[in-house]
């Protein structure tokens, strides 16, 4: 894994795909204990664009019928979250009565995660599970739990694996960190 620069920005490589993998499956076999062999086939719920290839791999492991929807929300701007939820593209599908896991790129702060759920609860979803790739604990600060996290990482700003600087970055296979 060599450096790569997107816009004026230089990223050092940080996560190996395998280990991206090895999370991935760790978090399946989870998700799967939870929800194989149950009567309900819940909603797994994309948030675009980051979580498009954790969802797509996710989705290959789960063991289970589910149906797939996505929403589009925004909070970054750059490498800085604005701190507001923008909603970009409404939910695909009708979450009334039905149990909905969530799955995100990554979570820091968690303000996008916690709009993104009570806005799910408040549509009428029976039960929300909050399912992410990668979370920062140093930064989040909800009282909410997490109910699967595949890896956690530092405070830092990082491309790949489906994340972005300015929509560059989110082809790469491996995770890059800001080289600083």
């Amino acid at each position: 894994m060599e450096k790569i620069t997107l816009h004026d920005k230089t990223f050092r490589p940080f996560i190996p795909s395998a280990r991206i993998e090895e999370a991935i499956d760790k978090v399946a076999d989870e998700v799967n204990r939870d929800f194989e062999g149950g009567e309900t086939v819940p909603m797994v719920l994309c948030v675009l664009n980051g979580a498009i290839m954790f969802t797509a791999e996710l989705l290959k492991r789960l063991k289970f019928n589910c149906e797939l929807v996505s929403i589009k929300l925004s909070s970054y701007q750059g490498t800085h979250s604005t701190g507001t939820v923008l909603n970009l593209l409404g939910l695909t599908g009708d979450v009334r009565g039905r149990t909905v896991i969530i799955c995100e790129d990554i979570v820091d702060t968690g303000n996008t995660i916690i709009a993104l759920r009570d806005m799910l609860l408040d549509k009428g979803a029976c039960d929300v599970r909050i399912c992410t790739m990668l979370m920062k604990p140093d930064v989040y600060d909800k009282p909410v739990k997490l109910d699967y996290v595949g890896i956690e990482i530092p405070n830092a700003f990082i491309v790949g694996y489906g994340l972005d600087y300015n929509e560059l970055g989110r082809n790469y296979r491996d995770i890059y960190v800001l080289d600083e």
